[in-house]
């Protein structure tokens, strides 16, 4: 019997590929910038799955970003990078301690209505001042960007981490704000990157879903 599900999961993988591939060939990017795409679009498939597995193609992702964000001076981007190494050691943890030993999935759960306001507050708040920091004590070309991509961003990793299914929500605005980053820097492999990865998301809310109803 054909696995839809499972042609489908390869398809889209695949797909993420060949628009980094494409990219990299039709604007001469840096062997870097493929890299670190290719490793984040796998990373980000396996989460959508939530596969632990993503920590493997992760923490390959992380390593080539912060080598290109350090190049950008993107001060906020590399102390995200840098949290996302330590915490995602602790995810693997967790999401082994989550997963369904049948399907080897992970056991997602939901965030209740009313925490959303305090955290949406919070997280404009703090992208605000960090924002502001950084264009007081750096020579930041996009400040504002690069908190408004950072703070939302730390807390969606926390929620994966934590396997809440919401943290899809944060990272679809997340990735759109990093687009816009990679655009207006000038590296268009990254910006297909975060492209993919907004698709990622909806689908990856979509399996979540699926998943929670499964429990």
């Amino acid at each position: 019997m054909i696995n839809r599900q499972r042609i489908f999961d390869w398809t889209f993988i695949s797909v993420g590929l060949l628009v980094q591939a494409v990219t990299f060939w039709i604007e001469d990017q840096s062997w870097l910038s493929l890299l670190s795409g290719c490793l984040g679009i796998c990373s980000v498939c396996m989460a959508s799955q939530g596969r632990i597995l993503t920590y493997l193609f992760g923490f390959g992702q992380v390593i080539t970003y912060m080598c290109i964000v350090i190049s950008q001076h993107f001060y906020a981007q590399i102390a995200l990078n840098a949290f996302y190494f330590v915490t995602m050691i602790y995810g693997v943890y967790v999401w082994r301690s989550r997963t369904q030993s049948d399907a080897k999935t992970i056991s997602p759960r939901s965030i209740r209505p009313v925490a959303w306001i305090p955290l949406l507050v919070g997280m404009a708040a703090a992208s605000v001042l960090t924002g502001w920091g950084l264009s007081v004590w750096t020579e930041h070309s996009q400040p504002y960007l690069d908190a408004f991509t950072t703070i939302p961003a730390l807390v969606a990793q926390v929620l994966m981490i934590l396997a809440y299914r919401d943290h899809w929500f944060i990272w679809l605005a997340v990735d759109v704000l990093n687009v816009v980053l990679w655009v207006r820097a000038g590296d268009y492999c990254m910006a297909a990157q975060y492209s993919f990865w907004c698709a990622n998301c909806l689908y990856g809310l979509r399996r979540w879903s699926t998943l929670s109803s499964h429990q």
